[in-house]
């Protein structure tokens, strides 16, 4: 199964994301809003995951070596 953003339609990408990170609506005790709203572009058909996970990635990166 794909998870690119021209094999899925918007609804499998927000069940990808809630599969991954949990439950996307932040009603769950300890759920991060800020992980969901990472991911808003890639369900949004905007930007693919691996894009949005190396941007999160470089920014931690840069932020330890400061």
């Amino acid at each position: 199964m794909s998870i690119l953003i021209k094999d899925t339609t918007k609804e499998e990408r927000a069940k990808i994301v809630e599969e991954s990170i949990g439950n996307i609506a932040g009603a769950c005790d300890g759920c991060s809003v800020g992980i969901v709203e990472m991911y808003q572009d890639y369900i949004d058909g905007k930007k693919e995951l691996r894009e949005i996970n190396m941007e999160f990635r470089a920014g931690y990166i840069s932020e330890i070596r400061r």
